[in-house]
């Protein structure tokens, strides 16, 4: 029986689970290796602390979530895998209240930054911050 998602290592093993997948999906591969380099363990670091701001309320994130990926040369075909590899790992592990709320965030997540995305590259003037 599958459980939710309520401690900071069930953040983890989601989290290492989605991204051992990104990092071997013929689509996104390339574009996260190439963005992160040799910098995994610091990105997943900053993935955990993300989600346990999101889904846990426990404020451990500080930061601009979108910057790092505006100039990424993503479009709608990369968010829908990305979201379709994100929807089978949390329902692969975990069921409940904050497994639902992971995916409703990650659609969300997935919907601004596509838009902010499309909207950067028709209108190239620098983000304000």
């Amino acid at each position: 029986m599958k459980k939710d998602i309520i401690t900071l290592d069930d953040i983890k093993l989601l989290v290492d689970s989605f991204y051992s997948k990104v990092r071997e999906d013929n689509l996104l591969a390339g574009i996260f290796n190439t963005k992160i380099e040799d910098r995994w363990s610091q990105h997943l670091e900053k993935m955990y602390r993300f989600w346990q701001t999101v889904l846990l309320e426990e404020h451990t994130y500080y930061g601009s979530p979108f910057l790092p990926h505006a100039k990424l040369p993503v479009d709608a075909e990369h968010f829908e895998r990305w979201l379709k590899l994100f929807y089978k790992t949390v329902d692969g592990l975990f069921e409940g209240e904050n497994a639902t709320r992971a995916k409703w965030q990650g659609q969300r997540m997935a919907e601004m930054f596509h838009s902010k995305i499309e909207y950067f590259k028709n209108n190239p003037a620098i983000p304000l911050l």
